[in-house]
């Protein structure tokens, strides 16, 4: 291995060493609580696994090694990772989130942190002077996702990360739906970057787990000290699944990517669809800000989510229970095709929040399947 290795081999060998002991290639799953010490206070470097584990450290290498950050911080889940950045700000002050965001992003801090004491606002983050009214010297975490869940709005994120750190704020960008193939959000001015690892990274939808990736040591040895105080960690087999996941991440999102824009076409010409939301359309409001940060593999890719309007909830419902080979279920992100009505489904907590999002969109998460099996499948559902 060279000292830089490109994307797909740090995916394959970061972290990822053979088995001292045995040579074994694929690293050993350390299915333990605790640890023996040589002596009382005298250890190997572990103790008990909710504080570290080694499973666990192999995956933080390989995803920090793929992020190229300097720290990763793995967590039980995605909305575990996003609490656990939340309780690094002081309650009392802001955070200021998207209009356009994950159902459970929006429940987190309306339901839960916002009764702790949390202020929040959301603003339409394509707005920049929105963005830039709405943030204040009591603003702490500015926390957004680029293409947005479920509309996949493209969000300016160096623009905004200025925005945020003028006004004092730490900005963190979920970088679910595009992972680190697509797009390097540090390299855009973030300070960390959260993830729901059971989406794209894991990407069987067999397992539940998030990460955090940042630069910022700081801020790094406190999300370790809230993960260990608060319990909010991953098991070891999770972390082995994951870091499995890795090693065809690259391979999986350029048929994702490609599956996608196959699916994106066919539905802008069904009579019964109105808007498409890709952003590897070029008459999509935020392609020519795709173009320029979804680029890190090399040459822009748009993702594997693609959502579209029909008509009426009615058709709605109907298209998305007449599938076959999309799958109805909520997540996203595995190999196989998902179809879900976000409305009633994943953004149901938006309801009464002023920022619902329409019954008439249903979200697609494109598996890898051959597209011609997609289309076709769609085109019945549609007809």
């Amino acid at each position: 291995m060279t000292d830089s290795p490109r994307f797909e081999t740090a995916a394959i060998h970061a972290g990822q060493d053979p088995d001292p002991a045995t040579g074994a290639a694929v690293g050993p799953i350390y299915q333990t609580s605790t640890y023996v010490q040589e002596g009382v206070g005298r250890h190997r470097g572990y103790e008990y696994s909710r504080s570290d584990n080694p499973t666990r450290r192999a995956l933080e290498a390989c995803l920090a090694a793929l992020e190229e950050a300097r720290h990763c911080v793995a967590f039980g889940s995605g909305m575990a990772a996003i609490a656990t950045l939340a309780m690094t700000v002081r309650f009392g002050d802001r955070v200021v989130i998207p209009d356009d965001v994950y159902g459970g992003t929006y429940r987190l801090f309306d339901q839960v942190m916002g009764s702790l004491g949390l202020r929040y606002d959301t603003v339409d983050m394509t707005d920049l002077a929105a963005v830039k009214q709405t943030l204040g010297d009591e603003t702490a975490l500015v926390l957004v996702e680029s293409p947005t869940n479920p509309r996949l709005r493209i969000l300016d994120l160096r623009a905004l990360a200025e925005l945020a750190h003028a006004a004092g704020a730490r900005f963190v960008v979920d970088n679910t739906f595009a992972t680190p193939y697509l797009q390097r959000p540090l390299r855009l001015g973030a300070d960390a970057v959260v993830y729901s690892a059971t989406k794209y990274l894991g990407g069987h939808s067999d397992l539940v787990m998030g990460a955090v990736t940042l630069d910022d040591d700081e801020l790094a040895e406190r999300l370790r000290l809230l993960q260990n105080s608060a319990g909010a960690v991953p098991g070891p087999f999770d972390s082995w699944l994951v870091l499995r996941g890795l090693k065809t991440l690259a391979v999986r999102m350029r048929q994702h990517c490609a599956n996608a824009e196959r699916i994106a076409a066919f539905l802008r010409e069904q009579p019964a669809v109105g808007r498409v939301h890709y952003p590897g359309l070029e008459d999509f409001p935020g392609h020519p800000l795709a173009r320029g940060q979804m680029d890190a593999a090399g040459a822009p890719l748009y993702g594997g989510m693609v959502s579209f309007e029909t008509e009426s909830e009615e058709r709605a419902l109907r298209v998305c229970e007449s599938t076959r080979v999309f799958l109805l279920g909520e997540s996203l992100g595995g190999v196989e095709s998902l179809i879900e009505h976000p409305a009633r489904m994943t953004h149901a907590s938006l309801e009464g929040s002023g920022i619902e999002v329409p019954a008439t969109l249903v979200r697609l998460s494109v598996g890898i399947e051959h597209p011609d099996d997609l289309i076709a499948d769609l085109g019945q559902a549609l007809g």
